[in-house]
């Protein structure tokens, strides 16, 4: 069995040994680029296929093309995250937002509530839009999308804010249904 303390989750679902070569380079990278293995890679090497699939959809939303800066893009996830009260991702993503802005206190008050922020019009109108997502997406209608336009967000920007929004709303059920747990480096990160 699987030592409880080494696991990223929960869950007793050991990485795939060995591991494929391709995912061993991956992992080796996040550790370069990083310092770490994030803990979502390591819960998800039990299936490789599964996370080839997570980290595709991870780094296209988040490190692909985008009118939306890697900053916005980490704030919609905490956002997401904060309504969610997902801890892993909270603590993960909270520590990107203070690494990215420079402003730890930004990073604080986006996890504990994003409307204390002094958050630009821009980043405000996206916010707003990000919270119907995650708490009434059926609520959604042409004016929301006009409020975004109005801040100079393009189609294709809302299309980027929606589906990060979509990715994390998920990615949060499925790292609190699992206990996930997030890197001890993470806390103390950017501070």
């Amino acid at each position: 069995m699987h030592k409880e303390r080494d696991r990223p989750t929960s869950l007793d679902l050991p990485p795939v040994e060995p591991l494929p070569e391709s995912t061993e380079k991956y992992f080796r990278i996040c550790e370069e680029k990083l310092g770490l293995v994030p803990n979502v890679l390591k819960a998800y090497a039990f299936d490789i296929d599964k996370l080839d699939a997570f980290t595709a959809m991870y780094n296209d939303l988040m490190l692909g093309d985008s009118g939306l800066s890697k900053l916005e893009r980490e704030i919609v996830a905490v956002i997401v995250s904060s309504i969610n009260r997902c801890y892993y991702c909270l603590v993960a993503h909270g520590a990107a937002v203070r690494e990215l802005s420079g402003n730890p206190e930004l990073g604080e008050m986006l996890v504990m509530n994003h409307r204390v922020c002094p958050l630009s019009p821009r980043q405000r109108a996206m916010a707003d839009f990000v919270e119907k997502i995650t708490v009434n997406s059926h609520r959604i209608t042409e004016a929301d999308r006009q409020d975004l336009r109005r801040e100079g967000f393009s189609d294709r920007d809302i299309w980027d804010i929606a589906a990060v929004a979509g990715f994390f709303n998920m990615t949060n059920r499925v790292a609190s249904a699992t206990a996930m747990k997030p890197n001890p480096e993470y806390h103390s990160a950017a501070r």
